[in-house]
């Protein structure tokens, strides 16, 4: 089982990758997934509408300090999300999520990709060698009116230096994921 620690505590384990198997036999080949957990003082669907809900996406999604121009949704297992990320000093860079699952308000479950203008599959901007495709799982659960989103991240048909690169890229996936969710934080309470 992988155990993912920040700065506000231990997260919930991984469930090992055999479970999942049946549903994502492409699991199987990965002994390490990246997992990261995080509790929102707000409503689970409050919370999946932030994530799916194109109006919302654009107002938290993304890396500090980036802004979402565009961005496309078509909410349906084989739709997507295409959307573009603006620095402030103007750089770009397009990612695409192809979702295989939703379940309101519990899961989704989609192939996160990075991309060009036009949706078509591209290299990490800056990491030559990260996976081109990741298999995504965000899992919404609630208590007491507060919903934890468990993130799972593992890549697909990845070569070996590809495998080599997310395996020693955890911590830089948590702080990149702890800055978005930092966000969605602050968007949530402006619902």
């Amino acid at each position: 089982m992988v155990m993912m620690k920040s700065t506000q505590g231990e997260f919930p384990p991984l469930p090992p990758s055999d479970e999942s198997a049946p549903f994502f036999p492409e699991r199987r080949r990965h002994s390490r997934e990246f997992a990261i957990a995080r509790t929102f003082k707000a409503p689970r669907e409050l919370v999946f509408a932030a994530w799916t809900e194109q109006q919302h996406l654009k107002q938290w999604f993304g890396p500090k300090g980036f802004t979402i121009p565009i961005s496309h949704l078509n909410l349906v297992p084989n739709g997507a999300f295409h959307y573009c990320l603006r620095a402030a000093n103007g750089v770009e860079m397009w990612g695409k999520w192809i979702f295989r699952e939703i379940v309101p308000p519990e899961r989704i479950v989609f192939v996160n990709t990075f991309s060009n203008r036009h949706g078509n599959l591209t290299r990490h901007p800056y990491v030559p060698n990260w996976p081109l495709e990741m298999l995504t799982t965000s899992t919404f659960s609630e208590d007491n009116g507060k919903t934890t989103i468990y993130l799972q991240w593992s890549p697909l048909h990845a070569n070996a230096a590809e495998q080599r690169t997310f395996d020693t890229m955890h911590e830089a996936m948590a702080q990149g994921w702890t800055g978005t969710f930092d966000q969605l934080d602050d968007y949530l309470i402006t619902f």
